[in-house]
């Protein structure tokens, strides 16, 4: 149980999270009820969550300032319970399908139970919370994408899927981000996108937040970006690094890992969010869309697998596992990106942490370094 005196801080805190999601409620195309959700069968999946609305339609710094005491609060309260882990195997037997389940159960349980802590009566649904999910409506399903998690090789299966495509290794890069093949929900009308919420299987792939980050920043600042040198790299060199050479001013290139951190923890950032290092939780509003299906970029192929078997996909399609974009390049493992984060000091360890705690809690994964708390 908890104290009274948590008891208060819970609710000042809920009402402090309202009042910064209230604060910004936008969008041209009405709001959708969440009762149009529909609830998944009752033998495999626990029920709708009812859960607030998170109106924004940018990401909210607010939401991300996670204090100790706050953490205190989420962490002590016995009905958060860690899922069970089993072992996924290619071809799933009968008894790895009711692992698969099972995981399935537990993992979409945390997240109700930690999302419930955030209670609010108000409960719709805006474009702006719709705007990552991609609709594949032959199969009935909606994927929300989450970069440096997968998205490439989901959006391959998605067009092969749709008839786009007849193989995933046949989609370049380009035409996976480019080609405008895939329908994003927030495109579709209103009663479109109340209906495909209701009755299709809407899925979630997350990776654990610090990998996922490391990744992000040496793609798009460790290698020749045409976008995102001049249009982040300019703004961050400008304001984070002392006596900036001429050429990087104007080039925005060779961002460091530090400066980098500092642009991201940056209240008054020089420039925006981007999806590609924005926290799940507000990327994809896990904590509003009830999501039928959450995989782990650890085991995606084993588990993308098992959702497309239960989804009725070609038997001969299987989630691809080649890497397009610096191919040569290694890949960002847990033991690379802690060689980033040992450029950190302790405090601004704990504060990307923080920033990303919710994620954390939410998709209980492991705390990342032993000097956070």
């Amino acid at each position: 149980m908890l104290s009274q005196a948590a008891l208060e801080m819970m609710m000042m805190m809920i009402m402090e999270l309202c009042a910064q999601q209230n604060s910004n409620v936008t969008g041209t195309v009405p709001a959708l009820p969440l009762e149009s959700q529909h609830t998944p069968d009752a033998n495999n999946y626990v029920p709708v969550m009812q859960l607030p609305a998170f109106n924004w339609n940018k990401p909210n710094q607010a939401l991300h300032s996670v204090t100790k005491r706050h953490r205190k609060l989420l962490k002590t309260n016995t009905a958060i319970r860690p899922f069970y882990r089993y072992s996924s195997s290619p071809k799933p037997t009968h008894k790895s399908w009711q692992n698969f389940y099972h995981k399935q159960k537990t993992r979409r349980r945390l997240i109700k139970e930690v999302c419930g802590k955030y209670q609010n009566i108000s409960r719709t649904i805006t474009p702006h919370q719709v705007s990552r999910i991609y609709v594949e409506d032959r199969h009935k399903l909606l994927y929300c994408e989450v970069p440096k998690a997968g998205c490439s090789n989901w959006k391959r299966v998605l067009m092969v899927l749709a008839g786009v495509a007849s193989s995933t290794h046949k989609i370049n890069h380009d035409t996976v981000h480019y080609s405008n093949h895939l329908t994003r929900l927030d495109s579709l009308a209103r009663h479109a996108v109340s209906e495909r919420l209701r009755s299709y299987t809407k899925v979630l792939f997350i990776r654990e937040p610090m990998e996922r980050l490391v990744s992000a920043f040496r793609d798009k600042f460790e290698s020749p970006n045409s976008y995102y040198h001049p249009v982040f790299g300019k703004p961050i060199i400008s304001k984070y690094r002392v006596n900036a050479s001429k050429s990087a001013l104007r080039t925005g290139s060779g961002v460091t890992f530090q400066e980098f951190i500092r642009y991201l923890l940056d209240v008054h950032r020089p420039i925006g969010m981007d999806i590609h290092w924005e926290p799940v939780s507000q990327l994809c509003s896990p904590c509003l869309l009830d999501y039928d299906f959450i995989g782990k970029l650890e085991t995606i192929e084993s588990e993308a697998n098992f959702l497309l078997r239960k989804v009725g996909a070609p038997k001969n399609l299987t989630f691809p596992s080649f890497k397009d974009r610096n191919p040569e390049a290694v890949r960002t493992s847990k033991h690379l990106a802690q060689r980033y984060f040992t450029q950190l000091s302790a405090s601004e360890r704990q504060k990307v942490y923080d920033f990303f705690y919710m994620d954390y809690l939410m998709f209980n994964y492991s705390k990342p370094f032993q000097d956070v708390f």
